[in-house]
C-alpha cells in the first residue's frame, strides 16, 4: 500500500494545512502495517507553471535542453501520483482558491492517456481507484449558507478537478475561520485534528 503525501502551504510549521495532513498520514500510518509513505512538499521543490513549451513538448515537438529537467519533474510527479493508493493533500486557500504551487502540481498529474481520456461520451477518468483525503484551511467561513459561499473555490475546484480525473468521493477535513482571530484558530485547529485522529483506516 503506498500513501503520496503533498503540502502546499507556504507557511511552514505554522501551516495549519500541513499540521492536519500530517495528522492524517500518521493516523493511517499507525493504521496500516507496512505503509509506504512518499513525501512531496510543493514549496520547497515547486514545479514550473506550464508555458506554450510545456504545451508543445506534450504535442511532440522536441524540447530545449533547458526544459527537459523541468519534464523529467513533471513526470516524475505523474509517476508518483500513479503509484498512490492514497493521497494525503494538505490544502489551505489563498485567496479564494488554491495555492499556485499546488495548481502547478495539478496540472502536472491531470495529463489525457493518462488520469483522463476522451471518449464518445465525453471525458471519463481514469484514476478512480484512489482514495483522496484533503485537509483545508480557510481564514473565514466559506460553507454552504453562509454569505461568502459564493467566493469558495478551493473545495469546490478540488472536488471537481479530482472528480473529473475519476475520484468521485474525496474526503475532506476542515479548518475554518483560522484568521479570524487566536481562540477560532485554535478551535478549528483541534477540531480538525481531532478529525484526522477518527479517519477510518481503510
Amino acid at each position: 500500500m503506498k500513501l503520496l503525501h503533498i503540502d502546499s502551504s507556504v507557511l511552514g510549521p505554522h501551516s495549519v494545512s500541513r499540521q492536519v495532513s500530517a495528522a492524517i498520514v500518521e493516523r493511517l500510518r499507525k493504521a496500516t502495517p507496512g505503509l509506504e509513505i512518499v513525501y512531496r512538499d510543493l514549496t520547497s521543490t515547486p514545479l514550473a507553471h506550464l508555458s506554450g513549451s510545456h504545451l508543445a513538448a506534450a504535442q511532440g515537438a522536441a524540447p530545449d535542453a533547458a526544459l527537459r529537467e523541468d519534464l523529467a519533474a513533471g513526470q516524475a510527479v505523474l509517476d508518483e501520483f500513479l503509484a498512490a493508493d492514497i493521497v494525503v493533500l494538505g490544502a489551505p486557500m489563498y485567496n479564494f482558491t488554491i495555492p499556485s504551487q499546488l495548481k502547478a502540481w495539478i496540472d502536472r498529474i491531470v495529463v489525457a492517456g493518462k488520469t483522463f481520456k476522451y471518449g464518445a461520451q465525453g471525458a471519463e477518468g481514469l484514476a478512480g481507484n484512489k482514495r483522496v483525503i484533503i485537509a483545508i484551511s480557510r481564514g473565514g467561513f466559506y460553507g454552504a449558507g453562509t454569505p461568502a459561499a459564493i467566493g469558495e473555490h478551493l473545495e469546490t475546484y478540488l472536488r471537481w478537478v479530482f472528480g473529473f480525473i475519476g475520484i468521485k468521493s474525496p474526503e475532506f477535513i476542515f479548518a475554518d475561520g483560522i484568521q479570524i482571530g487566536p481562540e477560532h484558530r485554535e478551535k478549528a485547529l483541534a477540531s480538525a485534528l481531532q478529525a484526522a485522529t477518527n479517519l477510518h483506516a481503510a
